[in-house]
């Protein structure tokens, strides 16, 4: 997809058609300090933000298994107060949530900290190149494969500040993608 495309989408809370996160086209000073700079090792922070009581749950005993520490958010409002206040080291990031969506949410927290990587996890089909042409770090539609979501918080944990930056920039980096599954009957 061209940089330049301007591809509308639809917010199913309200009908109406929005365009999709702006990418950091800038230079971006590099951070000073702890925020985003991230290694491949458990006790990293991670901001799990999704609607479903279920899921955050899910993720939290999952990841707290894995030695990482988990901050919960149940909206994106919830989710950039939680950012302001706590050092974060990766976001998992629902779209489908009441108060702020997934996508504004995800171009707040770029634009504040764009160092994060962040993962959209979503059960909304078809975001693949709306996801790419934004800078996501990783699209997994739900449900996830689990050891897949490991794998993916590791590798984005331990990429440089380089390779972050080129993501948001529009260059063509690794981009880390699982479709969902078939469901079987």
């Amino acid at each position: 997809m061209p940089k330049n495309h301007q591809a509308h989408r639809t917010n199913p809370d309200n009908h109406r058609a929005t365009t999709p996160p702006r990418r950091l086209f800038s230079p971006v000073k590099p951070d000073t300090s702890n925020r985003g700079r991230s290694t491949n090792c458990p006790g990293k922070c991670i901001l799990v933000v999704d609607d479903d009581p279920t899921v955050r749950d899910s993720l939290n005993d999952l990841l707290v298994s894995e030695g990482y520490h988990i901050l919960p958010a149940e909206n994106g409002q919830q989710a950039l107060d939680l950012a302001r206040k706590s050092s974060v080291d990766l976001v998992l990031l629902d779209l489908n949530m009441p108060v702020k969506n997934g996508w504004d949410t995800f171009e707040q927290l770029t634009r504040d900290y764009p160092l994060i990587p962040i993962i959209i996890a979503t059960a909304r089909p078809n975001q693949l190149f709306m996801a790419i042409s934004a800078g996501v770090g990783a699209l997994m539609e739900k449900p996830m494969d689990i050891p897949m979501l490991l794998r993916t918080i590791e590798k984005l944990l331990a990429e440089s500040t380089e390779q972050r930056l080129a993501r948001l920039a529009g260059k063509q980096t690794k981009f880390h993608y699982q479709p969902s599954k078939p469901r079987r009957d």
